[in-house]
Parts: structure tokens; sequence; C-alpha cells
């Protein structure tokens, strides 16, 4: 008999996670990522409480949870049940079409058999912050069955390998110029961070920090005359288009296509 509903409807979640005790940390984290941006989800570590028939949960997540996020690691691969789980799933929608299955990967570990044709995505590797937003990212892509980007790309200008006939080949520039410098100035810092392409940066009215904003949903501040990260800024759910500093330098304002501005305290 289905966990039923106060209608007597069986139970539906947006995803089962499907993972190893050993990878149970990984399962919570993912867990509360996903049902912090509003998904519910059914995981053994919070949903199979004493007296419930593990089993029974196991089985109401494969047939009743529209998706399966199995979360990839040597463990899993090796796991009777989760092999078990990751099948009956892969049965239901063998060519994909439903995109029942997403294979995550937790560490760099071989996709066996059927595993091998899913399209999945690697959660090792990332800071915390830059996972989560790759997650979510993710996520939303496969439910919506498309990656289309938010903004129109750049044109891709091909490199020039040779000079057109009958223009003059420059020399290379004198061994004399330090390696991150040229006759215009020198390089002072090179900011990583961001995940996805860049759109909007803005200084300071000091001058002291740096606003970027992203294709990834964030905005970080840097220090400008540290050459450091000073905060990352979340809660944009699509891209930002634009940033700007109040006068006085005190509040950040970001604007993004996902319909919303934002304020923030630089400080």
């Amino acid at each position: 008999m289905a966990d039923t509903g106060a209608a007597g409807e069986p139970r539906t979640w947006d995803f089962f996670i499907s993972y190893t005790a050993v990878d149970r940390r990984w399962a919570e984290w993912v867990a509360w990522q996903l049902e912090d941006a509003g998904y519910r989800v059914l995981i053994q570590a919070w949903d199979f409480v004493p007296g419930s028939d593990w089993m029974f949960g196991m089985d109401q997540g494969v047939r009743h949870a529209r998706r399966m996020v199995a979360l990839l690691s040597a463990a899993y691969l090796r796991s009777v049940y989760g092999g078990q789980e990751w099948r009956a799933v892969r049965a239901e929608d063998p060519e994909g079409f439903a995109r029942k299955l997403l294979p995550v990967r937790l560490e760099d570990c071989d996709r066996p058999g059927l595993l091998h044709t899913l399209v999945g995505f690697d959660l090792f590797g990332l800071p915390a912050e830059a996972a989560r937003v790759y997650l979510l990212e993710q996520i939303g892509h496969s439910l919506a069955g498309r990656a289309k980007p938010a903004a129109a790309p750049e044109f891709p200008v091909p490199p020039r390998t040779a000079p057109p006939v009958a223009e003059p080949v420059f020399p290379p520039s004198p061994p004399s110029v330090p390696v991150g410098a040229s006759p215009f100035g020198t390089l002072r810092a090179t900011l990583t961070g961001h995940t996805n392409s860049l759109c909007w940066v803005a200084f300071s009215p000091a001058g002291r920090l740096l606003a970027t904003i992203s294709d990834d949903t964030t905005a970080r501040l840097w220090d400008v005359p540290a050459g450091t990260q000073h905060a990352i800024l979340t809660g944009h759910t699509k891209s930002m288009d634009s940033a700007t500093f109040s006068p006085d330098g005190t509040l950040l304002a970001t604007g993004s296509v996902d319909g919303t501005a934002r304020l923030w305290d630089v400080a």
C-alpha cells in the first residue's frame, strides 16, 4: 500500500536522494540546498524515522519521486541497494527523455554500464558556495530541459595564426618587457572565483572596492589594494546584469534578469 496524503493520494517528491552510508554528509548537504530552494526531497537520513520500513521508503522514493539524484562515489557504485535504486529508475526512462535519473559525482569515479551514457555533473573540487550555485543551476537545467544562457554569447572571433596577405609582420615585443607588464602598465592582480562569465564591474567611489557580477548569479566584492576577495553576495536566482555603488560607497545595488534589484550593505 502506498504512503498517502490527507486526500488519499500517493505522496510525491521532487527528488529522491540515493546515496550510500559513507556519503551521508554529502547527501544531507545536497538535500538541504534543494529544500532551501523550495523543492520537496525524500532522503533516508531525515525521512526514515524509527518505526518506518526503510525498504518500503526506498520503494516510495523510486516510484513516486519525480526524479532521483544518484550521488556517485566508488562506495556507492559497489552498493547493492544503490544499484537497485538507480537501475529501477533508469528502466522507467531508458531514453532519458524525462530526465528521471540525475547522476552527480562526489569524487573522480567511473560510471559503469547504463550510467555511462547519462549526462551528469560533478560537485567535488568546488568551494561550498560555488558548489551550491552549480548544483541549483544544473538542477534547473535538468528541470527545464535546456541550458540556454540568459545573455547572448560573445561573437567568436577566431585567433589569428598568420597575417593576411600584404599585411606586414611586426616583430615580437622586446625581451626586456617583463612577464605581466606592457608599455601601458603593470598587472596588479588577477581576481578569480566566479564560475561563469562576468557581466559587469564597478569601482566604489573611493576606489578601494571593486564589485563584479556574473552569470553564476553571484556578486563579489574585492579589496582593490590587497587584491583579495572581500565578500560573496548571493540571493539572485538568475544571471545579474548591472551593479552600482551609492555615492557614499556604503551600499551596492545589483540588478538581475530574475526581475529583482537588491541593495547590499557593503560593510
